[in-house]
């Protein structure tokens, strides 16, 4: 950081989108409750309205927000979470298990403020079916990476990632069993620097 570049206000407030249980936001909102945490987490907001990790953040008085995109249409949901992100004081958005694709418009609104952790080594295995895919290619390793989201997927500039070895025998549940434990443990290191940054 240059001498000049102003230093964000801390804790910055961040916005998780989830899509299911949301064991990688949990792991999120852990590291935002220590005492001297780099973030908070502002809001939690899903796609399902009956996502499981909705009623675990709201459990720990987080606010959520959900809305199915069904009936709607995609500009109009998209336009629904924007404004609860923003209405939230949202300055940061954290992908953490979030299953569906953002549009080109709404990640141009929120530029180089958006990061999401993938289940493998980037620039390999985009999109489905990492684990799968890394263990019929024969390699000796898989792992996560967490990398800011552009309008191509899983192609922005990678923060961090963690390693994984595949083991003999392992098949693609087994393997993605040990990646999440690292998950739980990178992304909320890199979200912190991050925000910092």
């Amino acid at each position: 950081m240059r001498p000049d570049t102003p230093v964000p206000d801390l804790p910055v407030r961040v916005g998780i989108l989830i899509s299911g249980r949301g064991s990688n936001m949990q792991s999120l909102v852990a590291a935002s409750q220590a005492e001297d945490a780099a973030y908070t987490v502002a809001l939690v907001a899903s796609d399902k309205p009956d996502a499981a990790g909705l009623a675990w953040a709201a459990e720990q008085g987080i606010a959520t927000f959900a809305l199915s995109p069904k009936g709607i249409g995609k500009p109009a949901y998209e336009a629904a979470i924007d404004a609860a992100l923003r209405d939230a004081g949202v300055e940061v958005i954290a992908l953490a298990g979030y299953m569906r694709l953002l549009s080109g418009d709404f990640v141009a609104k929120w530029r180089g403020r958006i990061v999401n952790i993938h289940p493998s080594l980037l620039p390999l295995y985009k999109g489905l079916d990492t684990h799968a895919r890394a263990i019929a290619a024969g390699d000796d390793k898989a792992g996560c990476s967490v990398h800011i989201v552009t309008e191509e997927l899983d192609d922005g500039e990678v923060l961090g990632q963690a390693e994984v070895p595949i083991l003999p025998g392992d098949d693609a549940d087994a393997l993605a069993a040990r990646v999440l434990v690292e998950e739980h443990r990178l992304y909320p290191r890199v979200l912190t620097e991050f925000v910092r940054r």
